[in-house]
This record gives C-alpha cells, sequence and structure tokens, in this order.
C-alpha cells in the first residue's frame, strides 16, 4: 500500500512539472503593477488614511493594468477601490497580495483571519472574497474578518503545492501581522482559519502565535506527524466536508531530491490529534458558504464555543 502511494505522488509531481509550465504561460503574475504603498504596522488609529492610502494604490495598479491591455485586471482592481472596502495592504505584483478587513477593525472583540490556500490571487479574489463576506454576516457586530493573501499561493497542478517551500516563505510574514493585530487591538480574541494549502502555511507560523484557534479545513496536511509538533497554545481544530476530493490525496512525506515531497499526517485523522468540528458534506471550495454546516462550525469556533 505504502508502496503504492508512493508511485502515485511521484507520478502527481511529474504530471504538474509537465502541466504547470502551460497553465503558467499567461499567469496573474505578468500583469505589470506598481510597488506598494509603504506604511508601517496596523494602528487602529490611523485605519481611515490607511483605507484610503491603499485605495489609491489600488487606483495606481489599475491604471497599469489598463495601459498593459488586460481589460479583465483592470475592472477587477476598479471594483477593489470602491469606498467601501477596507484594505490594510495592497501589493498587485506577481498575482498580488492583500489584507482585507470585513467589519470594523477599530472596535472588533473577536478576529477571523482567513487564510487562503492554492490558486488564490488577484485573478481568482472574488471567490476568497465571497467566503470572507459569508463569514462575517455569519458573527455579525464585533467581530472583523481579515482576508490575509498575504504570500503567493502555488498552483494546484504545480510542483509547489506537494512541498512546504512557499509555506516556510510565507509563515513569517503571518507570524509578523498577527503579532501587529495583538498590539493594534491587544483585547481581540483572534482565530486562524486556513484552506487548504493554507493550513501549511498556518502550521509553518503557529509556534509563538498569540491566538485562540487555529482551523485548519479542506486540508491535505500540514508537513507535521501530529498537532503537537505545531508547538502552540492555540487549540487545533480541523475539518474535511464529505465531498471534498482532497480526502483522497495520499497523507504521506517521502524525501526526494533534498526536500520532501507529500505534506504528512491526514489533519482529520486520531494520530494527528486535533479537535474535529463537522464540515457536513463540504466540497473542497464550498467551506464558506452561507448556510453550509461548515461555515455555522467555523462560526461558533471564532465565537469561543464548541463547534
Amino acid at each position: 500500500m505504502v508502496s503504492r502511494l508512493r508511485r502515485a505522488l511521484l507520478a502527481a509531481l511529474v504530471t504538474a512539472s509537465v502541466v504547470a509550465p502551460l497553465v503558467g504561460a499567461a499567469g496573474p503574475g505578468e500583469v505589470p503593477a506598481p510597488a506598494p504603498v509603504a506604511l508601517g504596522p496596523v494602528r487602529v488609529a490611523g485605519l481611515e488614511h490607511r483605507y484610503a492610502a491603499n485605495r489609491e494604490g489600488i487606483r495606481a495598479a489599475e491604471a497599469m493594468a489598463a495601459r498593459h491591455g488586460d481589460r479583465e485586471r483592470a475592472r477587477a482592481l476598479r471594483k477593489m477601490r470602491g469606498a467601501s472596502r477596507h484594505f490594510l495592504s495592497f501589493d498587485g505584483r506577481n498575482g498580488g497580495r492583500t489584507v482585507e478587513v470585513y467589519g470594523d477593525l477599530g472596535r472588533a472583540t473577536r478576529i477571523a483571519v482567513l487564510v487562503p490556500g492554492s490558486d488564490t490571487n488577484l485573478d481568482t479574489y472574488g471567490r476568497f472574497r465571497d467566503g470572507a463576506l459569508a463569514l462575517s454576516r455569519q458573527l455579525g457586530r464585533r467581530t472583523a474578518v481579515i482576508g490575509w493573501l498575504g504570500y503567493e499561493t502555488p498552483g494546484t497542478v504545480t510542483p509547489e503545492v506537494l512541498t512546504t517551500g512557499r509555506a516556510a516563505d510565507a509563515a513569517p510574514r503571518l507570524d509578523a501581522f498577527v503579532r501587529e493585530l495583538n498590539a493594534a487591538v491587544p483585547r481581540a480574541r483572534i482565530s486562524l482559519l486556513c484552506h487548504s494549502y493554507g493550513s501549511v502555511v498556518c502550521a509553518r507560523a503557529a509556534r509563538g502565535l498569540k491566538a485562540a484557534d487555529i482551523v485548519l479545513y479542506g486540508s491535505p496536511g500540514t508537513g507535521y506527524d501530529d498537532a503537537r509538533q505545531l508547538r502552540t497554545r492555540a487549540t487545533v481544530w480541523a475539518g474535511r466536508g464529505g465531498n471534498d476530493w482532497i480526502g483522497r490525496v495520499p497523507h504521506v512525506r517521502i524525501p526526494l531530491l533534498g526536500t520532501a515531497i507529500g505534506l504528512g499526517t491526514d489533519p482529520v485523522s486520531r494520530r494527528f490529534g486535533a479537535r474535529i468540528f463537522d464540515a457536513g458534506d463540504a466540497g473542497h471550495s464550498d467551506y464558506l458558504k452561507s448556510g453550509s454546516a461548515a461555515l455555522v462550525s467555523m462560526g461558533r469556533i471564532v465565537e469561543g464555543r464548541d463547534a
């Protein structure tokens, strides 16, 4: 059985290595964008100024995309700079990195930080935003939801998605951001909701994070054998929907050419040791759909209740 899983994983790697260059031939990183606005650490007192400055940064990226001839990107950016949108940071380069707030961060007593998985970038941002909005509606007042697209996510069909490399680069950024939140809103209860490859990022950042919960959903693995290896005081939760294809991914970790392929133990297994929440029949992209069992469960976790 182990040998068969190894062969399947290696076959997936070879396929990804061949297909990825073709899929990525006209990727989001090819659209030029200006350098981001330098704003320093997040501070509640300066939030409105920060939102306005990033709105202008998005406007500049929109103009550059239009000059480049990418009308679709320009239209997407035009929506993002709307007066009702609140970005703590924005960088339109290399596929895009953004941190957007849903709700009143300055008055929040609870904060949910969404960490996305593969293929999340400016061209697919709408689906990430839809999930954040659904969670924000589920939680209501006194809770801020933050969509943290703070790293260059791997493509679903690329070799990078089978290793912890991108997560290793992203984890220090996530750690720094959570520390900023701790300083800016010190009394708020912070939960990290980590989807798919985002769960690998959260696992790498977990040690030392001042957060109440780390929620892994639709996770292919974390790169660790069990939850204790995360060395976190946060409660580690895991859930997988009944219709999520990620459950068929081999949960192995194979040394290969100086790295390791595969992301290890299944987070919803007894061996991993996370607290399990009800994710219903969610598919891989359905966890944050309005009315879903997974959305209700994660909302209860963010509120500090049992899922």
